[in-house]
């Protein structure tokens, strides 16, 4: 049997996504060109060999239209004859892009392979892709007359649903960045980082650490934010919204890029690679659209029920933090422990560049289980319109 295995994985530095923010300057072809050519430095890989280049991207318009992916390739100098593809699923793009490639040398469809994902939040704002027209129709109108609703409010009916209070989400968002920050000071995340150069007005300059990390916050400061997503209307339609999601304990509009190194096993060894770790199973889910950011319960459900594993046999999870209420949801429903989930940080604390997030989130992930010497690590992504991936891998 054909078996996929991660050479290895890197990243960006994550950037504020707003204007000014230190990835800004950048062209994203740009930026996810300089992971690409890094990622294949680092091996040190001859890249005729790479067979496809699947990449995550929600917001294809603009500076990101024109297959990001493919236009990446050939600004990093990478042979004319490696390909590309660019696809969206909302926050788990990159993660599906990386699940597609090692689902592809599993199928025996290539043999090396790069997953990653790119998204410059500062230069392309969310919805923009929609240029202000309609991207519902008639008839997912008439199946949800009442109308579906923005993020920050299923996180709220998340938050309230299951009974998930204010001080408890503020706490889990304080305690992101105190984990982020510490394990950016023990270099433990650091490693998977490529230090990008970016124009300045004053010359170029090098990238080599996250931005959004704040490790001056406090639950004094996390307490006094107002609540971000208040809205009458919805007050009316869900009464039981006690409105206490803020900024705080949201993630953060950002800039990034990863791409990881996927190869058949075989081969690796043949050409002298060390594999890092093998993927074991994959599980995609559509939930509830209103609802909507709760499909990582199901998912994870559906990943160990296909692996055959209960949750107590996983060392290590990510849960993406889009909000709060929602790894805490998910725990509340698991009974996991929090030295077991998001052991670095996660999106609240360092960013969510939504088309390349799901790099991050296994970075982090291959991290913890060399550091703890674990053998299984899951990862799972909430995504608009109610749907979830979940990624179990095997340290090797």
């Amino acid at each position: 049997m054909r078996r996929a295995v991660l050479i290895d994985i890197v990243r960006s530095p994550f950037g504020k996504g707003k204007s000014g923010g230190i990835l800004s300057g950048l062209h994203p072809v740009d930026l996810y060109a300089q992971i690409l050519k890094g990622l294949v430095n680092r091996v040190g890989i001859d890249p005729s060999l790479i067979e496809d280049v699947i990449t995550g991207c929600v917001l294809q318009v603009g500076e990101q239209a024109g297959n990001i992916g493919r236009q990446s390739v050939l600004a990093a100098g990478l042979p004319e004859s490696v390909p590309a593809v660019t696809l969206d699923r909302k926050c788990g793009s990159a993660q599906q892009a990386i699940d597609f490639a090692a689902q592809g040398v599993i199928a025996g469809a290539y043999d090396v392979v790069v997953g990653g994902g790119v998204e410059m939040m500062s230069l392309i704002p969310m919805k923009s892709n929609r240029m202000g027209r309609d991207a519902d129709g008639k008839e997912l109108k008439k199946r949800y007359p009442a109308g579906l609703v923005r993020q920050g409010i299923a996180a709220e009916l998340i938050a309230a649903r299951w009974d998930i209070s204010r001080e408890a989400m503020d706490r889990f968002a304080l305690q992101s960045h105190h984990r982020a920050s510490a394990a950016e000071d023990s270099g433990v995340t650091a490693s998977a980082i490529i230090p990008v150069s970016v124009p300045h007005e004053d010359g170029t300059i090098v990238v080599s650490a996250d931005e959004g990390i704040r490790r001056d916050s406090s639950m004094e400061a996390l307490s006094a934010l107002k609540p971000a997503f208040f809205d009458e209307a919805m007050e009316q339609r869900f009464p039981e919204i006690n409105w206490s999601v803020t900024a705080g304990s949201s993630s953060q509009v950002t800039d990034g890029a990863a791409a990881a190194l996927i190869m058949e096993q075989g081969l690796a060894h043949r050409l002298g690679l060390r594999p890092r770790m093998a993927f074991s199973h994959f599980a995609t889910v559509g939930y509830d659209p209103i609802l909507m950011l709760t499909g990582v319960i199901p998912a994870t459900e559906k990943l160990l029920a296909r692996a055959g594993l209960l949750i107590g046999e996983v060392d290590l999870f990510e849960v993406n933090e889009a909000f709060a209420s929602i790894p805490l949801a998910w725990q509340k429903h698991f009974g996991v422990p929090s030295e077991r989930l998001n052991i670095f940080g996660g999106a609240i604390a360092i960013g969510h560049p939504v088309g390349a997030s799901g790099g991050r989130l296994l970075a982090n992930l291959i991290a913890g289980l060399e550091a703890d010497r674990g053998r299984y690590g899951v990862l799972t992504m909430c995504e608009s319109g109610g749907m979830a991936n979940a990624t179990l891998i095997e340290r090797l």
